[in-house]
């Protein structure tokens, strides 16, 4: 049981300190995945997750090019 929180704990910051050097669109790409495919393995099956990992991920990836656009330009 221990083990498990401490391999769960390192996965987490391993994949924190991945995305230190990641542009705002691989990160939103990576967190609309994670969080896609969650909803989708809890609402149906592995290919629930499969599917709503891909469009989290593509989702996550416009809206974040779009919010650092806005950011950048100011509209």
């Amino acid at each position: 049981m221990k083990s498990s929180i401490k391999l769960t704990l390192l996965s987490a910051i391993a994949a924190t300190s991945l995305l230190v050097s990641c542009t705002p669109g691989e990160k939103g790409a990576v967190v609309g995945g994670a969080i896609g495919a969650g909803t989708g393995a809890l609402i149906g099956d592995g290919t629930g997750a499969l599917i709503g990992g891909a469009v989290g991920a593509v989702a996550g990836s416009a809206i974040a090019k779009n919010k650092a656009k806005k950011k950048y330009y100011g509209y």
